[in-house]
This record gives structure tokens, sequence and C-alpha cells, in this order.
């Protein structure tokens, strides 16, 4: 149909985000911020199943809202997800950093409920273009040098994604973003662009450098949306592909090394962030129903605990001036609230028995064992256990205990304890009444997490884990907290990136150079010839220099194109 039957609930946030400057800082403006997440979550909430809005845009019919099972659960989280964050910055002044966050918001909401690969599109680009000023915001020379190196990589994304797009229409005449198979150029652009958002092996170094480098607010709202979209999109698009269980495999092991000798805290966030991704890619690979009601969940809960713990490591951060552990410890005299909060985020990631992961990881685990991926399944329980020890065990450890650092920082503004507060509150609460979350995941579910052999076992686990950091540690094998530079993936291709850049410019101005000097010999020769047999005598074709240029210039012009034809 042509119009709107009502306005797509991203639009609110793109209209707020407009109002916000004339809005004087201070309480209105706070409250008009927290206003809005809410008036979206209930707009998706009471809106039903189906399709409400449609726009027809050069040819094509766009569909800018289409609600389903999987599109409200995400929707309803990132609403969520803004709502906690506008409350942690509440104390903010900066209008920049306001206008972005509700841009960026509006922008993953909008794609989580496009119905189409070009408006899927644009607001893949949206989210990217203002969740940069989040890093910005902080205003120092690598914060300026990470965002732009963040927006290459997520603008290149979607320049993949429309690549991937316009093949995909010619393939097929339908741009509707629904489950795609990996059999053509265009699927495996639109699969690789999904696959840099969501941080992929060897295309995960975006995350670990941008995140830490945001603001303390600007960290909190970027880990909610960007990677938790591409697993959305994943599961909307590639639901059932089989690599992405060993993709997803892969990224819940390697960054747990990294993450054990990483110093800054919120870097250690960001590796675990890249560890959670892998377990909810492992549900969208596997692609049953129950597989991907374990990845709507887990991402539901993993964006508050893991919001919770960047929380309180960013109100660390706001009253020492440092996240690295190295600086830290002791804090829990003059933060208690912050440290408690901190362990309900730790003990919620690690999956403890009454907290939110207990009830969502073991979704995804349970679904890989009944699908017979006997290994995949192991490889899940070792990486469950070494989240514990980097994220579980660390983060408060370190900040909070271990040894006594000597800063006696206040409490955490009021505000943001009552956001780590409501947090720490829906972590425990889902993870006492899974049922909850278990009724808006897109399938019905038939599950039970507290049998006797789930709780046991889980137990078991943790202990163990427990059990080796406390060895590690008393044994000094546990790699210490120390000031340092850890190489990852991307040195390589830094690197070498600007020699095969230059060697290959190298090689072409060579090859420019001789096939220019090749055909203006020729053409020379040639123009001579005809000038001696037809010129006044005595005269060469150096006379006309300009002419024997033009014709060299066209013939190397020819040639190419020729040559490309041929090819």
């Amino acid at each position: 149909m042509m119009g709107f039957d009502q306005i797509p609930t991203a639009f609110y946030f793109f209209l707020a985000a407009l109002t916000v400057p004339f809005i004087a800082q201070g309480i209105l403006r706070g409250l008009f911020l927290l206003a809005i997440p809410v008036l979206c979550a209930w707009n998706v909430w009471q809106m039903g199943f189906g399709e409400f809005a449609t726009l027809p845009f050069f040819g094509f019919e766009l569909e800018l809202m289409r609600v389903d099972g999987l599109s409200r659960v995400f929707a309803l989280i990132f609403c969520l997800a803004a709502f906690l964050g506008n409350l942690y910055a509440w104390h903010v002044r900066d209008t920049v950093q306001q206008v972005a966050a509700l841009l960026y918001a509006g922008s993953a909401i909008g794609a989580c409920l496009a119905g189409d690969l070009i408006t899927l599109f644009f607001y893949w680009e949206g989210t990217a273009i203002a969740s940069v000023f989040l890093i910005w915001a902080r205003r120092t020379e690598g914060a300026y040098n990470t965002g732009v190196r963040y927006l290459i990589v997520q603008i290149g994304s979607g320049v993949v994604l429309i690549a991937g797009v316009a093949l995909f229409y010619r393939d097929t005449g339908s741009i509707t973003f629904e489950n795609m198979t990996l059999g053509s150029l265009a699927t495996w652009l639109i699969f690789l662009s999904f696959g840099i958002k969501c941080a992929f092996p060897l295309l995960h170094n975006w995350l670990q450098d941008s995140y830490p480098a945001a603001t303390v607010t600007g960290t909190v709202i970027l880990s909610a949306f960007t990677t938790k979209l591409a697993v959305y999109a994943l599961a909307r698009g590639f639901a059932g592909t089989e690599i992405l269980i060993y993709i997803g495999t892969i990224m819940t092991l390697f960054p747990i090394f990294f993450a054990e000798i990483e110093n800054d805290l919120r870097r250690v966030l960001a590796y675990s962030l890249n560890n959670q991704l892998g377990f909810m890619v492992v549900g969208v690979g596997i692609g049953t129903e129950m597989a991907l009601n374990g990845t709507a969940s887990h991402a539901f809960a993993h964006i508050l605990y893991k919001a919770l713990l960047f929380m309180s490591v960013g109100a660390v951060l706001f009253r020492t001036g440092t996240s690295k552990a190295s600086e830290l410890g002791g804090l829990y005299r003059t933060m208690p609230l912050t440290a408690a909060f901190c362990l309900v985020g730790a003990a919620s990631i690690s999956a403890f028995p009454l907290f939110s992961g207990f009830v969502t990881k073991s979704l995804v685990l349970s679904e890989a064992a009944e699908a017979h991926y006997k290994y995949v399944w192991l490889a899940l329980v070792f990486a469950s256990a070494g989240v514990l020890s980097h994220s579980g065990i660390k983060i408060p450890f370190f900040a909070f205990f271990a040894h006594d650092s000597g800063l006696r920082p206040k409490e955490a503004p009021r505000h943001m304890l009552i956001a780590m507060g409501i947090t720490a509150f829906l972590c425990i609460y889902i993870g006492v009444f899974p049922g909850t979350l278990y009724a808006i995941l897109p399938y019905h579910v038939e599950y039970h997490p507290y049998s006797m052999g789930h709780v046991v076992g889980q137990l078991q686990l943790l202990c163990f884990a427990l059990l080796a950091f406390g060895v590690l540690m008393r044994t000094g094998i546990h790699p210490p907290e120390i000031r340092a530079i850890n190489l990852d993936a991307d040195w390589t291709y830094r690197k070498a990136a600007p020699s095969v850049i230059g060697l290959a410019a190298r090689g072409i101005a060579v090859i420019y150079t001789r096939q220019m000097t090749f055909w203006s010999n020729r053409v020379n020769g040639i123009i001579g010839q005809l000038y001696h047999s037809h010129g006044p005598e005595g005269r060469t074709a150096q006379d006309w220099p300009t002419g024997a240029m033009v014709l060299s210039i066209a013939a190397l012009l020819a040639a190419t194109l020729v040559v490309a034809y041929l090819g």
C-alpha cells in the first residue's frame, strides 16, 4: 500500500534527536530522553505482528515496519538498553552525545524492523554514522583516530552490504529481507557485511579499539546495539548456515586468552563481548527453533549484564580517571554499591544459577548437544569456564578487591547507581523467573533450565573454574596485571597493508611507465615515417610533441579497453 499506516518506531527517535537541541539542559531534557525509549517500547509491544509501514522508493516497495517474534524481542531490548543508557548518562551535558545516542538507537531499532534489504542498508549505515560521535565525544586525539578507523570499517560494511543487495536483486528480482542460502557472490557479500559488524574472527579488532576509546557513557551505549544488530541480521538472513557454528565456536575461544592478559578492564570486557557473541552465532548456525530462541534470549540477557559490567567499570573510570587493573584495587571500601552491582553482572555473565546468563546460554548449549555437535559443545563448555575467569572473576577482583591501590574515590553518582540497580534487578529477575523472557521469544519454548542435572553440572564447572583461577594466582602462573600493549591479529595487516599497497602502487607505476614509453616510441616512429614520407624534408616527429602525446594516450586507453573487454 502507499504511505504509512503509522509512524515507524525508529522515527520517534529521529524526531526526538531533532527536538533535543531546543530543550534546555537539565531535568526536562533528561526526562525527555528517558520517555522516548519507553514510548517506543510500548509502540512495539502493542502493535502486534505484521507489516505496518510501506513506502514506494524508485520502483521498490520498502517495508519500513515488519514486526514478528524475532524482530520484536530485539526491538524491545534495544528500547530498554536506550532507556538504561540515557539514565546512566543523566549527568551528561553534551548535546552531541545525546543526539548521537538517539540516532544510534533509532537506527538499530529501525534495522530490526526493516522488511527489505534496502531499508536495512539505510539503517545499517545510520548506526555507523551516529555511533562514531560517541567515540569522538571524548575529544582526544586517540579517540579521533580510533573513531576514523571505526567509521571506515562500519561504512565499509555498508558498502559491502549494498553491493550484495544489488547483486541479489539482479539474481532473484527481490529485495525482501528473509532467510538466504550461501551460494552466490551476492549472498556471500551480504554474509561478509553482517560478519564485519558482528566482529567475526580477524574482523574483530575494531571492537576492542573503539569501545574502550569512547566516553564513559558512550561505551555503555555502544555495547548494546551494533554487534547485536548483526546477530539479529544473521538470525534473519542466515539461520541454519552451518559455517556459522564453527565461526561462533572460534569466537567463543580466542578472546579468552587476550582477555586474560589485557590490563585495561574496558578492553577485557570488549574481548568478553566477542566471546559472548560466539554463543549467539553458534545458535544461529544450528538454526533450529530452540537454538534461535537461545540466540535471541542470550542477546537479550547479554545486553543487560554486559551493560551492567561496562557501567560499573565506567563508574570506576568516572571517579578515578583510570580503568587499568594495575592501577586499581581496594575500591570496595568507598564504592560498595558499584562493587555489588559489578558482582551481579559477573555472576550473570558467568551463568551462575539464579542469574540471567544461566537460563539463556543453556538453551544454545543444550541444542548443540541435541544436534550432536559434540566437539562444539565441549568448546562451548570450555569457553563458559573461561568467561568466569576473565569477566566473572578478573573484572570485580582487580577493580574492587585484589591489592589496595590506595585510591578512595566517592561512590558513583546517584543516577549511575539507579541505572546499575535496575539492570542488576533485571539480571536477577530473569534468572529467577525465566518464563517472563521465554514468553516473548520468537518460538514456543518448552525448556526447564533448573533441572537437577543442569544445575549440578553448571555448579561443578563454575567450581572448577574458580579453583583453577585460585591455583593460577597462588602459583604465579596467571598473567600479571601490568601496563603493556598486547598485539592482536590486526597487527599483521596494519604492518603488511602499507607494504602491500606500496608494492602494488610501485608495480602499477612501473608497468604504466613502460607501457607509456613503449606506445610513445611506437607512435613517434609511425608519425616520423609518415612525416618523412609526406612532410617537408628535415622535419621529425619531435616537432609535434603534443600531437604525439595525444596519440600515445589515446592508444594506451584503447589498449586498456581492449584488454578489459577481453578479460
